[in-house]
């Protein structure tokens, strides 16, 4: 059985990583902490398992900033061109990452699946039809397909 894989890294290709799954899900995230550590109007997270990403060269340096729960985030950037590749948010736990799909070699395979955080959404984004938008987070039960669910429960079960 050939697993699907996904390559990625930061913009000067010091840091480079395949991703060795498909996403859980995607989300585009419209908080105000995105925007400021995008420096655009939303980001683009892949969640997928911790253990599915695999560094191929380089070693990011682990940032910690703050989020609005106060558990904080953990953003992995490349030390030399400081592009972020993928963070953990530790209210999640260090078995989920959220991947940058920018950071991805072909970005555009990953659409968001959901848009968050709406509530602070640049005015002037218009979100497309058909994928679900929340003013805030969200319950995966209600969104993430069956084998997404299968997978997290696989994580949670094995702590």
């Amino acid at each position: 059985m050939s697993v699907e894989s996904f390559t990625g890294g930061c913009s000067c290709g010091a840091v480079r990583f395949r991703m060795n799954a498909r996403p859980l899900f995607v989300h585009g995230c419209h908080c105000r902490g995105c925007q400021r550590q995008s420096g655009s109007a939303f980001a683009i997270n892949a969640l997928v398992e911790t253990d599915r990403v695999e560094l191929l060269s380089g070693a990011p340096e682990a940032v910690d900033l703050p989020t609005p729960s106060g558990a904080g985030q953990r953003v992995l950037r490349c030390p030399a061109c400081r592009v972020a590749v993928w963070s953990h948010y530790l209210r999640a736990g260090m078995k989920l990452v959220f991947v940058r799909v920018g950071a991805l070699d072909e970005p555009d395979r990953f659409p968001p699946d959901i848009h968050i955080w709406t509530d602070s959404k640049q005015p002037w984004v218009t979100l497309p039809a058909g994928v679900p938008a929340v003013p805030g987070y969200y319950d995966a039960k209600e969104y993430w397909p069956a084998a997404s669910l299968e997978r997290r429960q696989a994580l949670v079960s094995a702590e």
